[in-house]
């Protein structure tokens, strides 16, 4: 059974329970600036997995969580979603917390504010509904912090009743995945994925002035936003 029809049994929990233990998912959780990407690279020179870094965030509903048997994925977005992986996965799964020093993954956010696509732009913005326009570095600082701890504390939460967890923090991620490597049985080629953990990914961006590609993206929402106010007026 494709995981696609088991989400639509969510609300049967055994279901979940019976999917074949050594049918192995593993699922890396993270704030996010902790050496996920660099992980992952690492992680494609296991041949027995599949892996993948983000691969389904674009994805809505059951697709969101169709992960194939025997992959590795690495999305700190699944913090978000810990109630589906709950229901889907449940303990069958094996879990990763990745994680980095509390200060050094907030001011990496720091520097990520104001970037397409940015979580802690959403974060702040979406969630704690601060104007990004009107806040000041000090309150940026603080946000960067508060979801670092909002993050962890869903992960750790999360976490605290499954059977099969492992802690790997980014200061000592080579012993650590040395014995990830072991506990998940992977093969393959692990002198390799050890010189891809000395390789950083997804570093602090070089900012790009693109003003065009903002306006035009401030424009086209605007003018959607414009349309279906007409259309709600009509109703």
């Amino acid at each position: 059974m494709k995981l696609t029809d088991l989400f639509c049994l969510a609300e049967s929990e055994s279901v979940f329970f019976k999917i074949q233990h050594s049918i192995l998912r593993v699922f890396i959780l993270s704030t996010g600036r902790c050496g996920s990407q660099t992980f992952i690279r690492a992680c494609a020179h296991i041949e027995n997995y599949t892996a993948g870094h983000e691969s389904l965030s674009n994805r809505f509903g059951a697709e969101r969580f169709d992960y194939p048997e025997d992959h590795i994925e690495a999305d700190n977005r699944l913090s978000w979603h810990l109630g589906e992986l709950q229901q889907l996965f449940g303990d069958t799964a094996f879990y990763i917390h990745l994680s980095r020093n509390r200060d050094q993954v907030a001011r990496s956010f720091l520097s990520r504010f104001y970037q397409p696509g940015s979580m802690i732009d959403s974060f702040s913005e979406g969630i704690r509904m601060n104007r990004l326009d009107k806040m000041t570095r000090k309150e940026r600082l603080a946000a960067c912090y508060d979801y670092v701890d909002t993050i962890q504390a869903n992960i750790e939460h999360f976490l605290s009743d499954k059977s099969r967890v492992m802690q790997i923090d980014l200061e000592t991620i080579a012993e650590d995945f040395a014995q990830f490597w072991n506990e998940i049985g992977a093969k393959g080629d692990l002198k390799s994925a050890m010189r891809e953990l000395k390789i950083k990914h997804n570093a602090r961006p070089q900012r790009k002035l693109d003003l065009a590609r903002r306006w035009t993206r401030i424009l086209t929402v605007e003018w959607k936003n414009l349309r279906m106010t007409g259309t709600a007026r009509q109703k």
